[in-house]
């Protein structure tokens, strides 16, 4: 259907809307995109914007969508401004609930949240919520710039832990109060896991240092290069700062615990993607240059960061890309768009599959993995059936490198080096999820490394919450 549909033809039929066929997103060939590491998507352009908007048919309040996002979107009015055009009232508007939309309409799992939701699942494609307001956030920088309001002085300074999206949630709403905010990193630039954990084929970096740049201009001070537990201490800030946000993620790579995972040429997610992804200038130093890939790559896991892991290295020339997973396609916890993305770029899939040794060629290095086939037994206690080794199914799959997507533990440096800071077992923060309040006074957490991985839009939202607390802290409230 053309675009140059008649917008009042569909104004008040909702029944016509229904009908409307979604632009969908789109991508540069897979033959095209593999050849670098820029953005795959090819942006909306403002009539494509205007007709997908006009999809919506404004569902009346709790609309779906709205309910699904953590943010709590008023996602129904930015479609209709965006529908008439006024794509920064719409933007304006994101920015209101959201300290990150230029990521969150990017890299949020919206299959599973807004547009998972959509009431137009039931009869069409869903509207396409993210990408809409991804463009509507681009349009209002490229056309009038964006600042964030910065409130009256109060007098009051916070240190916040990681410029991560839990630390850069904290800190835009702390600065609207009229707070001075330091934000201590302990990698050389802003955004944490939007810099250093997505590829910029999938986020660029572009996007996160312009909205770095915005704290900047709204007076946010970065110190960079600065790891706190080892550089400085969380006691330590608490003699120069009012209060304390602790954002920190969880980015320590869970190990496999099986023989020769520390060969040459296996790597573990985060290191591999820093290299792949990030400019030399901007790489920790522990993590310089491009990673060694061979012709044959293994990527083990299922989530993301494995279909991230897997697009890299065909773009760092790999000739054969394979995933193994444990499970089946079913139960992978990594987005399904992704995985289409990666499959049409040259990567394979072998499910129900799991490595049991690294084994190393004559030169030390990698040079194959043995693997045992797996079948699902009974559920565990998440509902999930648990993957159960068949006996004698072992095989070797060549390869020259690895890389280990297993997900992630949370760093204990802080908790080891902060007295009466209470942790779980598993080394997570103990916090109030709708406040962020720890059990040291004046010290407040949210995010990753309070509750475990998750996604960057619910830990910018712990930030924000963490936020609102802290503000009613330091004021007396």
């Amino acid at each position: 259907m053309e675009l140059e549909i008649s917008r009042a033809e569909f104004a008040l039929d909702r029944r016509s809307r229904s009908y409307l066929p979604s632009q969908d997103v789109q991508t540069r060939p897979a033959e095209e995109r593999v050849c670098d590491f820029n953005d795959a998507v090819i942006p909306m352009t403002a009539e494509q914007a205007m007709f997908e908007a006009m999809r919506c048919v404004q569902c009346p309040d709790p609309a779906p969508c709205v309910q699904a996002c953590p943010t709590h979107n008023n996602i129904p009015l930015a479609m209709w401004y965006i529908e008439q055009g006024s794509f920064v009232e719409a933007a304006k508007l994101y920015r209101e609930t959201s300290s990150l939309p230029e990521m969150c309409g990017r890299v949020c799992p919206h299959e599973q949240l807004c547009q998972g939701s959509c009431s137009m699942n039931k009869s069409n494609d869903p509207v396409l919520t993210g990408a809409l307001e991804a463009f509507a956030v681009e349009y209002q920088r490229q056309t009038e710039g964006v600042e964030i309001p910065v409130g009256a002085s109060t007098g009051k300074k916070v240190a916040v832990v990681g410029a991560g999206p839990a630390g850069l949630g904290c800190a835009e709403q702390l600065v609207r109060k009229g707070h001075a905010v330091t934000i201590f990193e302990s990698k050389p630039d802003g955004g944490g896991l939007l810099t250093y954990g997505i590829p910029n084929f999938k986020l660029p970096k572009e996007a996160v240092f312009a909205r770095v740049e915005d704290f900047k201009r709204a007076g946010v001070e970065f110190v960079f290069n600065c790891y706190i537990g080892r550089d400085r201490t969380i006691d330590g800030l608490l003699e120069e700062f009012d209060a304390v946000f602790v954002g920190i993620g969880t980015e320590i790579d869970a190990p496999m615990e099986v023989d020769g995972e520390n060969l040459p040429g296996v790597y573990k997610a985060t290191e591999y993607l820093i290299r792949a992804n990030i400019p030399y200038d901007l790489q920790p130093e522990n993590m310089k240059g491009k990673p060694e890939v061979g012709k044959k790559v293994v990527v083990v896991g299922g989530g993301d960061t494995a279909s991230d892991c897997l697009r890299s290295s065909l773009r760092l020339g790999a000739q054969e890309v394979t995933c193994v997973y444990r499970r089946t396609v079913k139960e992978m916890p990594g987005g399904a768009h992704d995985r289409e993305l990666a499959m049409q770029e040259g990567a394979r899939y072998l499910f129900l599959t799991q490595p049991v040794r690294f084994i190393a060629g004559d030169d030390g290095r990698l040079s194959g993995i043995e693997c045992i086939r797996m079948e699902l037994g009974e559920p565990d206690k998440k509902g999930r059936r648990k993957p159960v080794a068949v006996e004698g199914s072992n095989f070797v799959i060549e390869a020259d490198t690895a890389v280990l997507a297993l997900g992630y533990w949370p760093d204990p440096i802080i908790m080891n080096t902060t007295p009466n800071l209470k942790t779980d077992k598993w080394g997570l923060i103990n916090a109030d999820t709708a406040t962020g309040l720890t059990s040291r006074p004046g010290v407040f957490a949210g995010g990753d490394d309070v509750t475990g991985p998750s996604l960057v839009v619910t830990a910018m939202v712990a930030g924000r919450k963490a936020a609102a607390s802290i503000d009613a802290y330091l004021m007396g409230k």
